[in-house]
């Protein structure tokens, strides 16, 4: 059965026309009820969790191990992604998730038992990001609208950041915790019936024949693809740790709450503004143009920590840095033109993996150094350090770049 013919992108590509792609549809509302889902279910079970031992360690550790197995899921579940229909996995990883918190509301289910069925959802997830992210290119072409697509996922993925978290805890004072996670089978069970018929079914991507010509290990030994992983993760380890240290922060400058709240959403902010000018105002030759300049950018501004800013240059930095973000419209573009169409699940697995595993090191990086040298040298030394990856990292998309240009001058890209 050969696979059906991918939608043509729009003749004049926008935010507007890729939302006018009735499948782009089906996956966008899905994404949405799935962060949804999972934004309830984070913070119903860590004060559910609370509620049962009165630790605000164990309610902590209800939100960090939805990190922790991300590399375990994506490294040894990203075959997955395409070796099975596309659309299958889509469906079943959301049925699992439904199942897993359907099981967190059983009234007997005690700690321990909560925290390894998040675990069971986080183990998934990357899984579920990764062939979200390669259907965007089935559904939408591997060109501008595929850029833009994946630009739509993230900017409802950072507004979340911004009012999703509010609206949770504006739902506990409504229901208990176990009713709020119903409303999470809920969401995880409608996004579910709309990637199911929603989208069209569409083969396997690796055919059993060519099984054992690449794999994953044979995608990491690809240097192009192994360079832009990098790109996607290293300046994400840097980026996350103002972040990490807002509350601290925040104390040191006595902004109080207010100012926490205000400095947790600066980067956001930022990173939502570059995107939607990126987007909007950009053509697609210019998006892939101002890569490697953004990039060697994207955390030059915590540098200005060093001069002990106040709340206020604090939040432009901030901001600054978020819109440096936009560097990763072009990257995706890039990223999706160097992975062989038959490992394209994979490699997504991968990234969404990888990049939340690394977000997680520069957390715990981050709170470390800043015992020891204080959150401002802290924030400051990860603009040093970012930089200088960062131009390393500009420096091998350069070296490697010959690979991408041949490959789209062969295809007519």
């Amino acid at each position: 059965m050969s696979a059906p013919p991918k939608a043509p992108a729009p003749a004049r590509t926008g935010y507007r026309h890729v939302l006018a792609v009735p499948e782009f549809r089906a996956v966008f509302a899905a994404h949405v009820l799935s962060l949804l889902g999972v934004v309830v279910s984070e913070i119903a079970l860590s004060v559910l969790v609370y509620d049962l031992t009165g630790s605000p360690l164990m309610s902590a550790l209800a939100f960090a191990v939805g990190f922790l197995p991300y590399a375990l899921g994506g490294t040894l579940l990203a075959p997955v992604a395409d070796r099975f229909p596309a659309r299958r996995v889509l469906v079943v990883c959301d049925l699992v998730c439904a199942a897993c918190v359907a099981a967190m509301v059983a009234p007997g289910a005690g700690v321990g038992v909560l925290l390894a069925l998040r675990c069971c959802v986080a183990v998934v997830s990357p899984v579920f990001a990764g062939t979200r992210m390669a259907t965007l290119a089935d559904v939408l072409g591997d060109g501008d609208a595929f850029v833009l697509g994946r630009s739509l996922i993230r900017i409802v993925s950072q507004s979340a950041l911004l009012i999703g978290y509010g609206l949770g805890g504006l739902l506990l004072t409504a229901v208990s915790p176990r009713h709020a996670l119903l409303i999470t089978v809920g969401t995880f069970l409608a996004s579910a019936t709309l990637l199911r018929f929603g989208t069209r079914r569409r083969p396997a991507r690796l055919r059993p024949e060519r099984e054992k010509e690449g794999g994953t290990l044979g995608l990491l030994r690809n240097r192009r693809v192994l360079v832009l992983l990098l790109v996607f993760w290293v300046p994400a380890m840097f980026s996350v740790v103002p972040e990490a240290l807002a509350a601290p922060y925040s104390d040191d400058l006595g902004a109080g709450s207010a100012g926490l709240g205000l400095l947790m959403c600066a980067l956001p902010v930022g990173t939502i503004a570059g995107e939607l000018f990126a987007g909007a105002r950009l053509g697609r030759a210019t998006r892939e143009r101002i890569v490697l300049p953004l990039l060697c950018l994207a955390v030059v501004p915590y540098l200005g920590y060093a001069l002990s800013p106040g709340l206020w240059p604090s939040l432009l930095l901030l901001v600054l840095a978020g819109a440096c973000s936009a560097y990763t419209l072009g990257l995706d573009q890039w990223f999706v033109r160097a992975v062989p169409e038959e490992s394209r699940g994979r490699a997504m697995t991968l990234l969404s993996a990888g990049l939340m595993t690394i977000q997680g090191v520069g957390m715990a990086g981050a709170g470390a150094l800043a015992e020891v040298v204080g959150v401002r040298a802290a924030v400051g030394a990860a603009g040093v350090a970012g930089t200088v990856c960062c131009v390393a990292l500009a420096v091998a998309c350069r070296v490697t770049e010959s690979r991408d240009g041949a490959a789209r001058h062969m295809t007519g890209r």
